[in-house]
This record gives structure tokens, C-alpha cells and sequence, in this order.
């Protein structure tokens, strides 16, 4: 997954879609400010999964040439 997330970060250009079937999308970075944010752009951030079930996101919060924060929800998993 990080591997097909950093491709669309190279990329550049929002996508949506599927991915081993689940539903995924990317946006890139923006210039303007995320409502009721103190940050001064709105971060890139590549998602996957079912919230509540199996949910994985990257967010390039300090910008795009510094390595996304990482996380991962898998309490929907039984093990």
C-alpha cells in the first residue's frame, strides 16, 4: 500500500478508486487553509478500507518531502 500511495503522491493528481476491494482515494496537497485548522495548507493523504472495519491513511502533514504520518485501524480484525 505504501508503495502505490507514494505513486500517486509522485504523481500529483487526486484519484479514487478500488484497490484489492476496497475503496481508496488520494488528494494532493492544497493551498488553502482546512476549515477551523490552524494549518496554513490542506495536506496530501492517501486512505484504504472501511472505517470500522479495516481503515489505513497516510498524511503528509508537515509537507511532501517529509515522510507521512502513518496510521492503521484494525479493530474490525479478528485474529
Amino acid at each position: 500500500m505504501r508503495q502505490f500511495a507514494f505513486h500517486l503522491h509522485a504523481l500529483g493528481k487526486g484519484w479514487e478508486g478500488r484497490v484489492f476491494g476496497w475503496p481508496a482515494a488520494y488528494s494532493p496537497r492544497m493551498r488553502r487553509r482546512p476549515p477551523g485548522s490552524k494549518m496554513t495548507f490542506t495536506p496530501a493523504e492517501f486512505w484504504i478500507g472501511e472505517s470500522g472495519i479495516w481503515f489505513y491513511s497516510l498524511m503528509w502533514e508537515k509537507g511532501g518531502r517529509v515522510d507521512p504520518v502513518e496510521f492503521v485501524d484494525d479493530r474490525g480484525i479478528v485474529r
